[in-house]
């Protein structure tokens, strides 16, 4: 009975603060959502391009150039891509207020931040403490993504140069042609390519039932602080 009540006073003496903080910054929000457009416009094109499912109005002039219309519009994005994937690696690695990311490796040689982690997701114990944005598994996942992505960039420059010889292209031919003739010719080139996207389309399954995972079990506002910014922590506060 004596434990009880002193359970019991301890109780009344905690309170429970809730405090907002800053995850994301602008920065990598905007990012994100450019990157998550890109990859369903490049996504979608692609598939169009492997395998065309539409069929243009029957005319007797050269005016609907479907394919060249979809090849263009996924060479665009494209370029978006390339650019998001420089300046997310910079600011990976240089950006004092994008550091919460970069922490995240500090977790990875700890053995048992992994069987928690993967506890965690199986119901099994509670979420381990992270050092930085990501879990280990969450980073895992962001690693087999960007190697992807570098092997869409390259691959889809190959493609590239084969649609355009002036400015970038002539500038990228000869390289590329060199890397296309390394992996085993265009049609190689091209399966890899496709192959890659199907990478980057199970990374975006996973990623997207780990944010709805954590949001539903950790109730931090995890799918939040990618639109605002913050995320939101329990802070036991002694009186």
């Amino acid at each position: 009975m004596q434990t009880t009540t002193k359970a019991e006073e301890s109780h009344k003496e905690t309170e429970t603060e809730i405090e907002r903080e800053l995850e994301f910054t602008a920065f990598y929000r905007w990012h994100h959502w450019i990157r998550v457009f890109s990859i369903i416009a490049l996504t979608y094109t692609g598939f169009y391009l492997s395998s065309p499912f539409l069929v243009p109005v029957v005319s007797a002039e050269p005016t609907t150039f479907t394919n060249a219309i979809y090849r263009t519009i996924h060479e665009v994005f494209g370029f978006i891509m390339i650019s998001m994937f420089i300046g997310k690696t910079y600011y990976f690695f240089f950006s004092v207020r994008d550091r919460i990311e970069i922490n995240s490796f500090k977790d990875v040689m700890s053995l048992k931040n992994w069987m928690s982690q993967i506890g965690y997701y199986l119901l099994l114990s509670k979420h381990p403490k992270v050092t930085g944005a990501y879990n280990v598994i969450q980073l895992l996942a962001y690693v087999v993504f960007y190697i992807a992505i570098s092997g869409l960039i390259i691959t889809g420059l190959v493609l590239y140069v084969h649609s355009y010889h002036e400015f970038i292209g002539g500038i990228l031919y000869d390289p590329m042609r060199y890397i296309e003739v390394m992996i085993g010719g265009l049609a190689a080139v091209r399966e890899l390519h496709h192959l890659l996207m199907w990478g980057v389309i199970l990374f975006v399954v996973g990623h997207v039932y780990m944010v709805v995972f954590n949001a539903v079990h950790g109730r931090e506002g995890t799918v939040d602080s990618i639109f605002s910014g913050y995320r939101w922590l329990e802070k036991n506060k002694h009186k």
